[in-house]
Order: C-alpha cells, then sequence, then structure tokens
C-alpha cells in the first residue's frame, strides 16, 4: 500500500513539474512581425502599426494613419522603442517613448506638428492565442497641432495596439 502512495505522489508530483515548466516562460517573439492598429497619435485617425521584437529586452515599432477629407483629414507618422522591464508568461511589462509627426485640418485650417509619448505598458497573449498581442499604456504626451499641450495619457489595448505575430 505505501508503494502505491509512494508511485500515485510520484505521478503527480512530475505531471505537476510538467505543467508548470510549460508555462513558466514568457511567450517568445523574437524576429516575429507584429501587425495591427493603434490609436495613440493626437490627430484622431485610426493608425496601421508594426512592431518587432530585436531581442528579449527590445522592440521597435511604427504607426502610419492617414484621412483623405477635405475639411478634416491630414495624416501622422511615428516611430516608437520599446524596452522590456520584465517577462511573466503570456505578459511583459516595458517602457516605451514615442515620436511622431503630425497634420490634420480643423474647420479646413491644416495645423502641422509634433507628438513625443514617455509611458509604461504591458502586452499580454491569452494562452492558445499567442500570435494575438493586446497592449495598454499609462505615461504622459507632449504634442502640438495648434498649440502645445502636455497631459498625462492612459490608454487601454483598443487606443494603445492590437498586433497579430507574423
Amino acid at each position: 500500500m505505501f508503494n502505491k502512495v509512494k508511485t500515485h505522489i510520484s505521478v503527480f508530483s512530475l505531471l505537476f513539474l510538467m505543467l508548470s515548466a510549460s508555462q513558466s516562460f514568457a511567450f517568445d517573439k523574437m524576429n516575429r512581425l507584429g501587425l495591427g492598429m493603434s490609436n495613440q497619435l493626437h490627430n484622431d485617425f485610426p493608425a496601421l502599426s508594426f512592431k518587432i521584437q530585436k531581442n528579449r529586452s527590445s522592440a521597435f515599432g511604427g504607426m502610419a494613419g492617414l484621412s483623405t477629407s477635405e475639411s478634416s483629414g491630414g495624416y501622422g507618422v511615428g516611430l516608437k522603442f520599446f524596452h522590456n522591464i520584465f517577462d511573466e508568461p503570456q505578459l511583459n511589462f516595458y517602457m516605451a517613448g514615442m515620436g511622431a509627426i503630425l497634420s490634420n485640418k480643423v474647420n479646413n485650417t491644416s495645423y502641422s506638428g509634433f507628438q513625443f509619448d514617455l509611458s509604461l505598458g504591458s502586452e499580454f497573449h491569452f494562452t492558445g492565442l499567442n500570435s494575438i498581442g493586446l497592449s495598454f499604456e499609462f505615461g504622459v504626451s507632449a504634442f502640438k497641432k495648434k498649440e502645445f499641450v502636455f497631459q498625462t495619457l492612459g490608454n487601454n489595448f483598443i487606443v494603445s495596439a492590437i498586433h497579430f505575430y507574423l
């Protein structure tokens, strides 16, 4: 009887170790291209975005949004650098910096300017859906279109970014 209990404990211990070891590493996105959308530009145009994880600690990305409306059109183009602070299974925490050029029309008057953001954020993946990354960020933003504005920001995953990793 004692040998049966010892065998069951050994089997359960082995299963526990195998299951915990398979989920103890963060999702590896190195050199994978993430394509998706972002709404972080301060000209209110949804932007197409990309993100590439170059190594375990850094990634870079970009975004571009365009509207050809005659009364309220314009564009925005930005580059973003990410530095991972730490990884967890299905989740990584990072700090990011973004610079962008903005242009848009308000009541048929064209304005152009810039945007700089510094933020902390996280990108997470659902178990079994590792190719979809959902991000949220918070931090500060400085931008100029008509006037210079400095403000705090808090972006949920719909505003921040949704990427599909190829």
